[in-house]
């Protein structure tokens, strides 16, 4: 028996050694589209990919969007062209590791810098705002300790653990279709980005550490801030993600979407998050 179990062990190895190397996939034409649109530039010896348009004209509004884990600019798709009828200029960028930027094993994290850019108003979205409210997913409990299996699971993570495991930050009825799951994922595995994901997930460690200075910023701040939340959601659940949220940032208006929106609520339902966002906008 011990030799039947040595026989199956000597012929899995040359299998895993060739799963282990599958490539990633192709880019699609949507990919291939998003990517052309945009461009880099250059952060601390990194490449950084964004996507800027220039819009409505005689406005001087600016908009920046920032993308989640562990997704890129991709997420923004939806909404892009209402924005950039709205708005002077529309920007986004894919943050270092994340889907076409580099993608560098250690990143240095500099808490302390502080950057020159203006901000007239804030809109939230179905972020983990609160560690005391953040429930991250089983695979990312496990990447977020950098523990002796976290290079082993970023290697054996494939499309059909990363497909479940989005869908189900997804209402039921506000599914992303396969092309698009599958785009996400291509963004994930472009430049091997899969193997950084338990260096990434160091945020969630983050969080806890600097809790209060990075929650009071958002208590103490006096500029407009908007919520635009997705009660379906997993990660940061309702009531109590929602009832902390307005107990804590008591200036903030907020928008509670349809009960079946989760959390993406740009993609599950871009009207209503449309529609909250530019009733906030017009509102000041």
């Amino acid at each position: 028996m011990r030799e039947w179990w040595l026989l199956v062990g000597l012929l899995c190895i040359p299998l895993l050694a060739v799963y282990l190397h599958i490539p990633p996939p192709q880019l699609s034409p949507a990919l291939l589209t998003w990517r052309s649109a945009g461009a880099f530039f250059t952060f601390r010896s990194n490449n950084i990919f964004y996507r800027e348009t220039y819009g409505a004209v005689g406005s001087s509004d600016v908009v920046i969007l920032l993308h989640g884990f562990p997704t890129s600019s991709l997420d923004w798709y939806k909404i892009w062209e209402p924005l950039n009828r709205r708005f002077n200029r529309v920007i986004a960028l894919d943050f270092l590791g994340f889907g076409f930027s580099d993608k560098p094993v250690r990143r240095e994290t500099d808490h302390n810098r502080t950057g020159h850019l203006t901000i007239n108003s804030l809109c939230l979205s179905n972020g983990g705002i609160f560690p005391e409210t953040h429930h991250p997913r089983f695979l990312q409990k496990l990447l977020k300790d950098s523990s002796f299996l976290s290079p082993v699971l970023t290697r054996l993570t494939n499309y059909m653990v990363f497909s479940k495991g989005l869908g189900d930050v997804f209402g039921p009825y506000t599914q992303p279709t396969d092309a698009e799951l599958l785009d996400m994922w291509t963004g994930v595995r472009f430049n091997d980005g899969n193997l950084v994901m338990d260096s990434i997930l160091q945020f969630i460690n983050q969080r806890d550490e600097h809790r209060d200075r990075w929650v009071g910023a958002l208590t103490s701040t006096f500029i407009p801030v908007h919520m635009i939340y997705g009660p379906l959601d997993p990660v940061n659940p309702h009531p109590q993600f929602i009832f902390l949220y307005q107990k804590l940032v008591q200036r903030s208006t907020v928008s509670v979407l349809d009960e079946h929106i989760s959390h993406y609520p740009q993609l599950e339902d871009p009207t209503g998050f449309l529609n909250a966002y530019f009733s906030f906008i017009n509102a000041f």
